[in-house]
């Protein structure tokens, strides 16, 4: 089994490398806004791994340790030798002076949150231009005391004497402060100078050139054989549909599976939408009850995860022969998942914990007769957004809220069964439907509603009552990695309480999560 490559390409890439840093995503982000292809290594990379990749530059994150630590987690020190530009953020930044003969120094004061840093002399390559005081964002105890021979030092704190620095000719660059936050005024100023003066990038790594890219990397993948897409209906899936469409055209057969974990008529919407939007063959397979039967008595949310991702896989193979193409009926060896970077860094990796297994990554059966094509899979959400625009696809799909894989099955805590499903079917409508009315989806990155494992009294029409709760769920946020809960305005809520309590037969009680990410996660499974 094997998974489309990154839409890299011929274009230049910065690697960036998580020490274990709540940052580490939101610097790969602003490296890919600044039009480079970004990706995130583990700093147990060795330097011939590193140089394998040839990356124009490498970003060395912050993290939660102290470099004087026992066990403080390095890079290997050949990294140094390999002619190749290099930024340290925060920690890395103290590594980089630390593994290069400076000193990193213990402080009886840290600096945390906002903190002015005054830009000496010109401000070297990163900071030429910007004034002379600035805010910045700081989260550090230790500081670097003395550099490395070489680097000249090019800007301070009070609590921290060399807060940046750079060596042109050693191509090393370093600063205590976050760029990669909007607290930091000139951040991604500071970035886009490390990537066009440090690295030399020209910065043409497009929404376009990840189109033609892909396309030219699925025809070879495939060949001239049949395809199949497991469509959801969401955007991913709806993107990768279309972006393996433009590559192969008729190879390929879209298999659109209802569960029995989907939104309420949502397995109907899907195909009036696709059939009206997409000339691609559309393949329909009612598995509600096999999805059922294999969730019967499941309650561990990891185990239900891997459940519906291996029930998915053998539900797809069951459709090669429906998606059989040409004359000699050679069944589809591939199939097209819309799988996304996020997707792949909470699944776990060798540099990332497993956060939770998604459906499409971590929940994949190893005996599974498909090949994966995965043209998504280097893409944050908002970027796969921007690719369904530039294929041409309307709206009302690439504006789509996201949609977990394994549907309402991780929004219902618990064993999940058709009685908890049409529930939370009707619940959940009624959540997106006063939003609309409101005209705040397009304010939202999700919505939805969850239906936890557990029962509480009420009375009703002076009776007691022993119903469910609902728990409804609305989070901002940019690309899934961090989010914040929404702050849908009071009678808004209202209604949906009122609605709910009185529409939906079972429940009594509605509680709204006030939680961001982290330390939650958007799903409650």
């Amino acid at each position: 089994m094997s998974a489309m490559p990154g839409p890299d390409g011929e274009f230049d890439k910065v690697l960036v490398v998580d020490f274990g840093a709540q940052y580490a995503q939101l610097i790969a982000r602003r490296v890919r806004e600044a039009n480079v292809y970004s990706e995130i290594i583990s700093p147990r990379s060795t330097a011939a791994e590193i140089a394998a990749k040839a990356p124009a530059g490498i970003i060395f994150s912050g993290g939660p340790d102290s470099v004087h630590a026992d066990g403080a987690i390095a890079i290997d020190p050949a990294v140094y030798d390999l002619d190749i530009p290099i930024l340290g953020i925060c920690y890395g930044a103290q590594l980089i002076a630390q593994q290069n003969g400076g000193t990193v120094g213990r402080t009886d004061r840290g600096e945390y949150g906002r903190t002015v840093l005054t830009v000496g002399g010109d401000g070297g390559t990163l900071l030429s231009g910007t004034p002379t005081q600035q805010n910045v964002w700081m989260s550090h105890f230790d500081a670097i005391t003395v550099p490395p021979d070489g680097v000249t030092p090019t800007a301070s704190t009070p609590d921290a004497p060399i807060a940046a620095f750079e060596s042109v000719e050693r191509k090393l660059y370093g600063v205590q402060f976050h760029p990669e936050v909007m607290h930091t005024e000139h951040g991604q100023q500071v970035i886009e100078r490390f990537l066009r003066e440090g690295c030399g990038t020209p910065g043409d790594w497009t929404m376009a050139s990840i189109i033609d890219t892909s396309v030219e990397q699925i025809r070879q993948q495939v060949g001239d054989k049949p395809v199949i897409c497991a469509l959801s209906g969401g955007v991913d899936s709806a993107v990768a549909a279309a972006l393996v469409h433009k590559a192969i055209g008729d190879q390929l057969t879209c298999v659109h599976v209802d569960t029995g974990l989907m939104r309420l008529n949502e397995a109907d919407q899907v195909i009036e939408t696709f059939e009206k939007n997409f000339g691609v063959r559309l393949i329909f397979v009612d598995a509600s009850e096999r999805f059922f039967s294999a969730l019967a008595g499941v309650t561990e949310p990891e185990a239900k995860r891997k459940a519906i991702g291996e029930l998915f896989i053998r539900v797809f193979e069951d459709a090669k022969a429906e998606a059989s193409s040409g004359s000699d009926g050679r069944r589809a060896e591939f199939l097209v998942q819309g799988t996304l970077y996020p997707d792949v860094i909470e699944s776990g990796s060798e540099h990332a914990s497993t956060i939770k297994s998604h459906h499409n990554v971590g929940g994949l059966p190893e005996d599974m007769e498909f090949e994966l094509v995965e043209p998504l899979r280097s893409l944050f959400k908002d970027e796969v957004r921007q690719v369904g625009s530039e294929l041409g696809l309307p709206d009302d799909i690439v504006q789509r809220q996201p949609f977990p894989g394994p549907g309402l099955g991780v929004r219902i805590i618990g064993e999940v069964t058709p009685d908890k499903v049409e529930t939370l079917q009707h619940a959940d409508f009624i959540v997106r439907e006063e939003l609309a009315k409101a005209g705040l989806e397009r304010e939202i990155w999700q919505s939805f509603a969850v239906l936890p494992d557990i029962r509480s009294v009420g009375v009703m029409g002076d009776e007691r009552t022993y119903g469910y709760p609902v728990i409804i769920r609305a989070v901002t946020s940019e690309d899934a990695m961090t989010a914040d809960w929404a702050r849908i305005p009071y009678d808004v809520l209202e209604a949906m309480s009122s609605r709910i309590i009185n529409e939906v037969p079972g429940v009594n009680r509605v509680a709204y999560d006030i939680t961001s990410k982290p330390p939650g996660t958007i799903e409650w499974e």
